[in-house]
């Protein structure tokens, strides 16, 4: 049975990344330290004879308490993504085994076959199924109905021989006549094999060691066979 995703998708697309968090709190506290310094420095070099204004001094203490402030509360923030990033992974952990649909490169291991969900153009009367292996080398061209319906890719070449076993992204192609409408990678169907944190988001590892956005998943099913 195949479940359209909704719900978990979301809540990992909204994930800030952590490196950019990290970096701007590392810039914060590098400021802070800064300032600090330069406040002590003007404080201590001061003329006796014409003392720092109170009121710009007050004005700068101001200062310095707000940049600590922002300081503390990036750092927070940092720990609580953090938290709802690993929330998310533990609840997308009951993906493991199950297998999803996204634009992703499909697994074939010298005998199974990859479900493809192409989605062509509606005005198009022929379309066309681009095979490229992991180098980016086309290796086969299948000419697809102009439907959406799931195509199982067998691996085969052009002589029945299987190609070799790693993974192979798909394009789409959608024509009118002799005019190219549209290209696209289509969704496949893939074996998740693990969940990890990629960035603040969740990841699902795939069978040939691929990382595909928990967040790109439309649809989910129980394994075939």
């Amino acid at each position: 049975m195949t479940t359209a995703v909704t719900s978990a998708g979301s809540t990992a697309a909204q994930s800030n990344p952590l490196p950019a968090a990290s970096q701007q709190t590392s810039g914060l506290s590098s400021d802070f330290e800064t300032f600090v310094k330069m406040l002590t420095a003007q404080a201590t070099n001061q003329d006796p004879l014409e003392p720092l204004d109170s009121t710009e001094y007050a004005a700068q203490l101001a200062q310095f308490s707000m940049v600590e402030q922002q300081t503390k509360s990036n750092t927070l923030l940092e720990g609580l993504q953090s938290q709802l990033g690993l929330a998310n992974m533990a609840a997308l952990s009951g993906w493991v085994g199950m297998e999803a649909r996204a634009v992703a490169p499909g697994y074939f291991d010298g005998s199974n076959s990859v479900t493809i969900a192409p989605n062509p153009a509606a005005a198009a009367d022929s379309v066309t199924l681009v095979v490229k292996n992991s180098n980016g080398t086309e290796v086969q061209r299948v000419t697809l109905p102009v439907s959406a319906e799931p195509y199982e890719w067998n691996g085969l070449d052009d002589d029945g021989n299987a190609l070799e076993a790693g993974e192979y992204t798909f394009i789409v192609e959608s024509r009118k006549g002799d005019d190219l409408l549209l290209a696209e990678h289509a969704e496949v169907y893939f074996k998740v094999n693990e969940t990890r944190m990629q960035g603040g988001e969740v990841g699902l590892i795939t069978q040939g060691g691929s990382v595909v956005l928990a967040s790109s998943v439309s649809a989910l099913r129980e394994p075939a066979g």
